[in-house]
């Protein structure tokens, strides 16, 4: 049963009356994964279900790495035209990625929207170790974020969201933070909301299909590994309210966005006042154990279908999602390598202000098995494929 807050009487009549609304227009099962639904402005609740259930955020964990790269521009570690060098190890990472060759440079700000607009895995991992120092330095700044603000259920170990049993979060922590980076950074907002990158001759869409899509979509992020199925991060603002939905552990691309939506409707649809919010929700069920959904989401699928890409064709009986519809005229924003005229970031230079050498990180031996934490498949979907 849904863990929502208390509603009168009538505000639940609306709000059955919404969903069925909905229902009509939107294929798929009713939600019954991880979800919540809150106004930004006020941090008011307006429904939840297993919030504070342990979820793999897959590639949700690019939002954390944004959070502590604004951080650091804040505090003068690094400008937005500071150069962002793609290692050895960045360019090693498993798709989705912008397959940038090692030495590659290219600015920040540049570095930031390929990481939330293509998701790329490269360039989240070239961020942190420009950033951070290291990847494990980056790692350690990401959970004293989570620390800092309140996020009592997440775990990080990287900066992209591949798969690793010690890299977990909850739709409540989710929450905290997305409220945090639109509260803290609202000068980045834009980026969240970038419909498409073009890249020389490519185009590069947002895996985000509210963009475009759903009257008011400003935000925010996707995820996928098979152990997570499809998570979603939506935000959508209509006169002057936005509202956030954060899915997870759906089994398509197309079915995440399909119950953002539903959830961000019953939002708008009913504009209740409660006193739950996100500070004061307290945790219920089950904390400690994670959910893996690789044979629910991945089990007998094509590479093609292990992908946040929204598929080619539909069952000819079903109607086409008006979320699998590819925008006719798309905003898309430019970016390129090069132009990184700024400040090497702080924690690229040692103390005599040197800046530090691209040494290879050491992979293990083909002949022993993978280290600990690290799932290897032939699929190679242990990546964050978003």
């Amino acid at each position: 049963m849904s863990q929502g807050i208390s509603l009168t009487f009538s505000r639940r009549l609306a709000v059955a009356g919404a969903l069925a609304a909905v229902a009509l227009t939107a294929s798929g099962p009713a939600l019954a994964n991880p979800s919540i639904l809150f106004d930004l402005g006020s941090g008011q609740v307006i429904e939840h279900e297993e919030a504070f259930k342990r979820w793999y955020p897959a590639s949700l964990s690019k939002l954390m790495t944004a959070y502590v790269a604004f951080r650091a521009l804040q505090a003068g570690e690094a400008e937005l035209d500071s150069p962002i060098k793609v290692t050895k190890h960045a360019a090693a990472e498993p798709p989705s990625k912008m397959g940038l060759k090692p030495g590659t440079v290219l600015r920040l700000d540049t570095a930031l929207k390929m990481m939330l607009v293509k998701s790329a895995n490269d360039i989240a991992m070239a961020v942190a170790e420009n950033i951070g120092g290291s990847q494990a330095a980056f790692a350690e700044r990401m959970n004293a974020e989570a620390a800092r603000l309140g996020m009592v259920g997440s775990h990080f170990v990287n900066p992209n969201g591949l798969f690793s049993p010690e890299q977990y979060t909850t739709a409540r922590d989710i929450a905290v933070l997305v409220a945090a980076l639109r509260r803290d950074f609202p000068q980045y907002a834009p980026w969240f909301s970038i419909e498409g990158l073009a890249f020389g001759k490519k185009t590069i869409p947002n895996y985000n299909l509210l963009i475009g899509r759903y009257d008011g979509a400003d935000g925010m992020k996707t995820g996928f590994v098979c152990p997570s199925g499809f998570n979603q991060v939506g935000s959508a603002t209509r006169d002057g309210r936005t509202l956030v939905a954060v899915v997870l552990g759906e089994q398509t691309a197309i079915s995440r966005a399909e119950a953002a939506a539903r959830l961000l409707d019953v939002g708008f649809a009913v504009p209740t006042k409660g006193s739950t919010t996100l500070a004061s929700l307290q945790p219920y069920g089950d904390t400690e154990t994670a959910t893996n959904l690789r044979d629910v989401v991945c089990h007998k699928k094509t590479a093609a279908e292990q992908s946040e890409a929204p598929p080619a064709k539909t069952d000819e009986e079903k109607p086409k999602s008006p979320y699998q519809q590819k925008l006719v005229h798309p905003t898309l924003v430019a970016v390129s390598i090069g132009g990184a005229t700024g400040p090497v970031p702080k924690a690229m230079l040692d103390a005599a202000g040197n800046q530090y050498a691209d040494v290879p990180v050491p992979g293990w031996r083909p002949d022993l098995p993978p280290p600990v934490g690290l799932e290897v498949s032939a699929e190679g979907d242990q990546a964050a494929k978003n």
